[in-house]
């Protein structure tokens, strides 16, 4: 008998995939059944409604919701390649008065993107417009379309972005050290049905621990060609990211207390509220010992 577990997620998850595929998930008595978001706000609803047990989300979401109590059990990864990207044939250096494309206006991915490109002396609102189209595997496919002229892409739907001609302007890692998704679930759930959450977790990151050193790459290999659609060539390059120190996977689960500063700045820096940093916040019981 397995336990199932409702995972949020934005995108086919790899890290997922590949536990899967390797048998930690039913080694762990798990069978998780993955529910694709429309946005981040449904995502977040859903989860509050108990219709998903937890989710695969990015952190300031978790830290926009500090009204409910929504726990952050695990860092899983550190942006995997989250860059500011153009349209193809727009020009990198005029790109005042195009459209980014944003999960929702005041969200993580949307605020880096601000970032981004304030560093190049345009403002929202001032030098282009927003525009709100959900997750990060549509506004790929928008850019690639021409939909709009820029959005900030990641997980493999970046290189996706690049073989259809779009531009990598510049890189969120050079804001400092980031983490692009947690694994976050309600405290009611974690203190109620923790033993599978505790399974997940752990199954989770055993899986990302095997990455990073180098092991089950036949798997993850097969795994991100399926999952994500990628050439061999998209592949290898995904996969290496998966490994990277300041962009890939985060093999110990725990959330670098520098990263969690670069999300309060990028939030308070773009006019929203600021985060509320309880001891609620991080739930570290599932996490390994140090």
């Amino acid at each position: 008998m397995t336990d199932l577990v409702r995972l949020g997620v934005f995108g086919p998850s790899v890290l997922v995939g590949v536990a899967a595929a390797t048998g930690a998930l039913d080694r762990a008595g798990l069978t998780v059944e993955e529910v694709p978001a429309v946005s981040s706000a449904q995502q977040f609803e859903a989860l509050l409604a108990g219709e998903l047990d937890a989710v695969l989300t990015s952190p300031d979401n978790v830290l926009a919701h500090r009204d409910a109590d929504v726990r952050i059990l695990a860092a899983i990864d550190r942006g995997l390649g989250l860059s500011l990207f153009c349209a193809p044939g727009a020009d990198p250096a005029k790109l005042r008065g195009g459209v980014l494309a944003v999960d929702v206006p005041r969200s993580g991915f949307a605020f880096v993107a601000y970032a981004l490109l304030a560093r190049l002396g345009l403002h929202a609102g001032l030098d282009y417009a927003v525009l709100a189209l959900g997750t990060t595997p549509r506004r790929a496919a928008a850019l690639a379309a021409g939909e709009c002229t820029m959005s900030v892409l990641n997980a493999g739907n970046d290189l996706r972005a690049e073989g259809a001609g779009c531009t990598r302007i510049s890189r969120a890692s050079t804001l400092g050290p980031y983490v692009g998704a947690v694994l976050a679930a309600p405290g009611a759930t974690v203190d109620g049905g923790s033993a599978a959450l505790w399974a997940l977790t752990t199954a989770l990151l055993e899986t990302s621990r095997a990455l990073v050193a180098g092991r089950l790459h036949p798997a993850a290999a097969a795994v991100t060609a399926d999952r994500l659609g990628l050439d061999d060539g998209g592949v290898r390059r995904y996969l290496r990211m998966l490994v990277d120190p300041r962009e890939g996977l985060v093999g110990d689960g725990r959330l670098d207390q520098r990263a969690l500063h670069t999300l309060c700045w990028l939030r308070t820096a773009h006019g929203a509220p600021p985060p509320t940093l309880d001891e609620g916040l991080i739930d570290a019981r599932f996490l390994p010992p140090v």
